[in-house]
């Protein structure tokens, strides 16, 4: 809900403070006098697109500020604290500045955002009628979102629900349309995961058996220079290995002396035992290694058959981990090979196995397509329903606002299969008066007809989502009451008389659950309102224009009768006030949107009456 508005500099607006009321606020003026600018100051707080040429004339930058009444548990609030911005209280403070050179500038709740957040927020707390929406109203999307708005939360559900069941019905065909259009490719898959892995079957590699194989080959190929290293060193260590003797002392001989040496002096001198320890523990790691040296001596091999057949069989892998698997992929070594077969007969399995994968997508298929089938036909029999009390709603309130006769149709044609919104397209029509056909709402109802539909629809579906209007007045001055704001800008235009009377009444009787704002020309209209604000025109004097001075600026006016070409003239400049009016100023405004006269007794007398028979309609509503 809106609270005030502060508008600086904005077209002919030169200041203006506008508190609105909580019910219906009618805002009139003189056709000219800037109706238009403080509806384009909403605007820009909803996140409308700036333009420089709204600045006025001579002003740097146009501001605009307003209050917002919201609830802190609401969508608009989180998407407002998600973009950064803070509420005082229930308030929400949304700013839009615009300069008259440069791009403009958004803040919400003390935070900078893009004018996208002003848009998405606003979305949340107001919507604005005017005459590009009376033909949005005769859009498909926007007759149908009419129906499903009249079910309340319950139906809203059941929408919801279809659409989740639609979305995996489509999903469910995506997904066995392209199972079946990839059969000759899975076929494909199949036979090379086949021949791959009767290879891999037919190679049968050990786990790491490339290291080893690399390792033997090593070995063979350097054989003779293994085993003069061998002989000599194990000579060094352990003598001669065939003649028993080395060519000179060899260290288990000497390690043995010595340990002998020492074994006396450590039963003397403790200090001397570790070190005796230590001696006797090197024979000890020698005699080992010597064994070890003899043991690997007598099984190196330098058989030229088992040297062939090593090359051999490491080129058979080294192939295999180049050709065996996807084209143009290398497996780094065996056992990555290995790892590739695994998954490879694992994905076999799942191609070929017996598991039958398009029948499950099937299966899928067809239990998507039994329940999108199954909550199509309820909500088609829901809407069907809805249609009956939409009718009979809304040609009510169209009597009352003198379209005597006339009949509003809700024609549900079924779809061959469901969409995406339902088994059916919802057009709205209407029927101008008895046995006249019904035409489509584009076709058969004029400017002014469509604003009464609108305003019908509007008040239908208001007291649909708010069943006891007692309750709603008494919210409506609970203080804080954070309802959503609706705006009608002249949707009056082609009514007159009693019609604009009945439009006045219904507004009224919107209010009740909703905040209404209606521009208005008409005083049947806006006498009804629980607070009137007038835009007005003013001329004030502004500084003298010299002769040669150049010419005036935008919307000044040269006076004394000629074209302000004399240095002499005055200069006067334009300006719009906003002010709330009531008591006798109200009823002078309303005789002047009477008879263009606000003086005229005849005229006085009857906005007198308008604004008695309003208010006491409203006291027995």
């Amino acid at each position: 809900m809106i609270e005030s508005l502060h508008i600086e500099d904005l077209g002919v607006i030169e200041r203006a403070d506008l508190v609105v009321s909580p019910g219906l606020t009618a805002l009139t003026g003189e056709t000219g006098a800037g109706k238009t600018m403080v509806l384009t100051s909403l605007g820009l707080l909803l996140g409308q697109r700036a333009e420089a040429a709204t600045v006025r004339t001579g002003a740097a930058r146009a501001l605009v500020e307003g209050a917002f009444a919201l609830d802190p548990s609401s969508r608009a609030a989180a998407r407002a604290l998600e973009a950064g911005a803070e509420l005082d209280g229930d308030l929400l403070l949304a700013t839009r500045t615009v300069p008259a050179h440069g791009r403009s500038r958004a803040h919400l709740g003390g935070r900078a955002v893009p004018s996208s957040v002003l848009t998405e927020v606003g979305a949340q707390l107001v919507s604005v009628h005017g005459q590009a929406d009376q033909m949005r109203l005769r859009s498909v999307a926007a007759q149908r979102a009419a129906l499903d708005g009249l079910g309340g939360a319950e139906h809203r559900e059941l929408c919801r629900r279809y659409a989740r069941a639609y979305a995996a019905h489509r999903q469910a065909a995506q997904e066995l349309d392209t199972w079946r259009a990839s059969a000759r490719a899975r076929a494909q898959e199949v036979e090379a995961l086949r021949t791959a892995l009767a290879e891999l079957e037919a190679l049968d590699p050990a786990p790491g058996e490339d290291e080893a194989l690399r390792a033997e080959a090593d070995r063979l190929d350097h054989a003779e220079d293994l085993r003069r290293a061998v002989c000599a060193a194990l000579a060094l260590l352990a003598g001669d290995e065939e003649t028993g003797q080395g060519s000179g002392p060899e260290v288990t001989a000497l390690l043995a002396s010595a340990d002998r040496a020492l074994a006396p002096a450590a039963r003397l001198d403790p200090q001397l035992a570790e070190a005796a320890e230590r001696v006797r523990g090197l024979g000890i790691v020698v005699a080992d290694v010597a064994g070890e040296l003899a043991a690997y001596l007598s099984a190196l091999d330098a058989d030229p058959v088992r040297q062939a057949w090593v090359h051999e069989r490491r080129a058979e892998l080294t192939r295999a981990c180049r050709g065996i698997g996807a084209p143009g992929v290398e497996h780094e070594d065996v056992d990555a090979l290995l790892e590739w077969g695994r998954k490879a007969a694992e994905r076999l399995a799942e191609l070929d196995g017996p598991v039958d994968t398009g029948a499950l997508l099937t299966e899928a298929l067809e239990a998507a397509q039994a329940e999108l089938e199954g909550l199509a036909a309820e909500l088609t029999e829901a809407r069907t329903g809805l249609a009956r009390r939409l009718e009979h709603a809304v040609t009510a309130e169209l009597e009352g606002l003198q379209m005597r006769g006339a009949r509003l149709l809700v024609v549900l044609d079924a779809l061959e299969e469901p969409g995406p919104t339902g088994a059916e397209t919802i057009r709205l029509e209407l029927s101008a008066h008895p046995g006249a056909p019904s035409l489509p709402l584009g076709k058969g109802a004029s400017g002014g007809e469509l604003s009464r539909i609108m305003l019908a629809l509007e008040v239908v579906l208001a007291e649909a989502a708010q069943p006891d209007p007692q309750l709603a007045t008494q919210d409506a001055d609970r203080p804080g009451s954070r309802r959503r704001t609706l705006v009608f800008d002249e949707i009056d235009a082609g009514v007159g008389g009693r019609a604009a009377r009945e439009v006045g009444r219904r507004l009224a009787r919107l209010a009740r659950s909703h905040q209404v704002i209606v521009v208005t020309h008409l005083a049947q209209v806006a006498a009804w309102a629980d607070t009137q604000l007038v835009v007005r025109k003013e001329s004030a004097p502004g500084p003298e224009a010299s002769l040669g001075a150049g010419p005036a600026p935008d919307g000044a006016i040269g006076v004394d009768g000629d074209d302000g070409d004399d240095g002499d003239n005055e200069v006067v400049l334009t300006r719009t006030s906003v002010e709330a009016v009531a008591g006798r100023a109200r009823v002078r405004e309303l005789a002047r949107m009477l008879s263009g006269h606000e003086d005229s007794q005849a005229a006085l007398r009857h906005a007198a009456e308008l604004l008695e028979e309003a208010r006491m309609a409203q006291s027995h509503a």
